[in-house]
C-alpha cells in the first residue's frame, strides 16, 4: 500500500485545491486518503451488516451499483434498516488495524440527520480512539455567505494574515504560524479532525489566497473569530485531483 505525502480529516476539497492528476492513490492507515470525488455524493442503500470499532460503524451497504462498505461515526442502524451517507468520500484499499481487516472499496461520511458542513459546532470523534482508522476526503462544501469579512492581524513573532501564507509559503514552509480569522466552513470528524477553512479578509477570489484550510481537534463554529496556531505545509497532494497550496495542520484554535 503506498503512502501519500502527509505532514492529520473536515476534511477540506478544499475550496481552493489546484488541478492534479485525477488517479487514486492508496493511502497509509496513518495519511488522510484520496477523496475520490466532490462533496455531495451520497450513498444510499439497505443495511446488509454493521461492525462497530471504536467511535464508528462500518455498514455494508445493499445499493443500486451493488454492495458497498460505508464508514459513518458509531450508530444504532440494524440490519434491514436504510442508510444514506451524505458528503461520502471514496477511498480504494483502506486498511482498519482496529478491525484487522482491509477494504478493497470504502466511503466515508456523515449519516443523514447527523450534521453537515458548517452547520456550528460538532464534537469530533477521538483520534486516538481508533488507531490507524483515519478517515479520508477533505472538506468541499462552499464556505458561509458572512458578508465583508475584515478580521484584525495577530500579534508576535509568528503572526501572518492568509494573504501572507500564500506569498512567503516557501519561506514558511513547516515553520509555526499565527493567523486571526473568522471560520466560514466547519467540517467535523473527517480523518479524526475537525476540518476548517478561515478568512480574514487578505488577499482575493482572484488570486485564491483568500481562504486558508486547517485542520485540528478544537472545535469551531461557523462565523466565529479565532486564532489559529500550528505549522504551515505547502503544496499537499492529497491525490485524486485535490491538492492544497497552503495548510496548517494539526492546529490549535482558540475562539477569540
Amino acid at each position: 500500500m503506498r503512502a501519500i505525502p502527509f505532514a492529520c480529516a473536515l476534511v477540506l476539497l478544499s475550496c481552493h485545491r489546484q488541478p492534479a492528476p485525477k488517479p487514486a492513490a492508496s493511502p497509509s492507515p496513518t495519511a488522510p486518503p484520496a477523496a475520490a470525488q466532490a462533496a455531495g455524493v451520497t450513498v444510499a442503500g439497505k443495511v446488509l451488516e454493521r461492525i462497530d470499532a471504536g467511535v464508528y460503524s462500518y455498514l455494508r451497504l445493499d445499493t443500486l451499483q451493488g454492495e458497498q462498505w460505508a464508514a459513518v461515526r458509531k450508530c444504532e442502524l440494524r440490519v434491514g434498516d436504510q442508510a444514506v451517507v451524505t458528503h461520502a468520500m471514496a477511498m480504494d484499499g483502506f486498511e482498519s488495524r482496529t478491525l484487522n481487516r482491509k477494504f478493497e472499496r470504502i466511503v466515508f461520511g456523515i449519516l443523514e440527520g447527523e450534521g453537515a458542513p458548517g452547520a456550528g459546532t460538532a464534537t469530533p470523534p477521538s483520534p486516538h480512539g481508533q488507531a490507524g482508522d483515519v478517515h479520508g476526503g477533505t472538506p468541499s462544501a462552499p464556505p458561509a455567505e458572512l458578508g465583508p469579512i475584515a478580521v484584525r492581524r495577530a500579534s508576535g513573532p509568528d503572526a501572518a494574515t492568509v494573504a501572507e501564507l500564500y506569498a512567503k509559503k516557501a519561506a514558511l514552509r513547516d515553520q509555526p504560524v499565527a493567523v486571526r480569522a473568522k471560520v466560514v466552513k466547519v467540517l467535523p470528524g473527517i480523518m479524526g479532525k475537525n476540518w476548517l477553512h478561515v478568512r480574514d479578509g487578505s488577499g482575493s477570489e482572484e488570486k485564491r489566497d483568500n481562504d486558508l484550510t486547517v485542520t485540528t481537534d478544537d472545535v469551531a463554529t461557523v462565523g466565529s473569530v479565532v486564532l489559529v496556531q500550528g505549522r504551515l505545509h505547502t503544496d499537499k497532494d492529497l491525490g485524486s485531483g485535490y491538492r492544497f497550496s497552503v495548510i496548517v495542520e494539526d492546529a490549535k484554535v482558540t475562539k477569540e
